[in-house]
């Protein structure tokens, strides 16, 4: 589910797609809110797993993006949904070392934690950034058009260590877009997020997917 974007162009915008798919206990996650080194205005995103962007606060690595859309999921057993409890989804991004290139191991098991990290790079003009998620208003099962609404997907940060918990907010999807974060000039914030899925009625059985979209963006 991670994508690693770096941007120089005018329009100042990069974005990154996650998968979430229905057909697990969540570890506790860290949060940072790190400097950046000021230089000619660039965004830096990552969603999952991605690559790295040059040296530790400098994000000078190459312009373009890396890494795969990953996934989030769960696959309850009929006792599970029978239950209407909610449900850990697991993911299969690996990434557990921090992008912003200091080597934090800042998601220690990424096969329930998603690191999602958002930076702007700037020297001039607009003196912050918007991190944003858009989402559909459902997930399809397509090979039989039977639908879970988004709103039963939602998801949860921590912090421990008196790291800062809701750097990146915490929420539930909502099938339209919304703001996770205002990221500073030259700053850079990273955390590591746990979905759930709701579970609050039975379903169909089958296979249901859909895609959400982080974008970073500044004027």
């Amino acid at each position: 589910m991670k994508r690693a974007l770096r941007s120089s162009t005018p329009r100042h915008l990069v974005s990154a797609g996650l998968a979430l798919l229905c057909v697990a206990e969540m570890a506790a996650a860290h949060a940072w809110s790190l400097n950046i080194t000021s230089g000619s205005r660039r965004l830096f995103l990552h969603v999952g797993n991605g690559a790295v962007s040059n040296a530790s606060g400098s994000f000078n690595g190459s312009v373009g993006r890396s890494g795969p859309i990953n996934t989030v999921s769960v696959a309850p057993s009929v006792a599970q949904m029978l239950s209407g409890a909610a449900l850990a989804m697991t993911s299969d991004s690996t990434q557990n070392i921090s992008l912003y290139g200091d080597g934090n191991n800042t998601c220690p098991t990424p096969a329930s934690q998603l690191m999602i990290g958002a930076g702007f790079r700037r020297n001039s003009g607009a003196n912050s950034a918007t991190l944003t998620v858009s989402s559909p208003t459902n997930l399809i099962d397509m090979a039989t058009g039977e639908i879970i609404p988004i709103s039963q997907i939602s998801w949860t940060t921590s912090a421990p260590n008196g790291g800062i918990a809701d750097i990146i907010s915490a929420g539930t999807f909502n099938g339209g877009t919304q703001t996770l974060a205002t990221v500073p000039g030259n700053r850079y914030l990273e955390n590591c997020h746990t979905f759930s899925y709701a579970n609050s009625t039975v379903r169909a059985a089958g296979t249901y997917t859909g895609q959400v979209t982080y974008t970073l963006s500044s004027p």
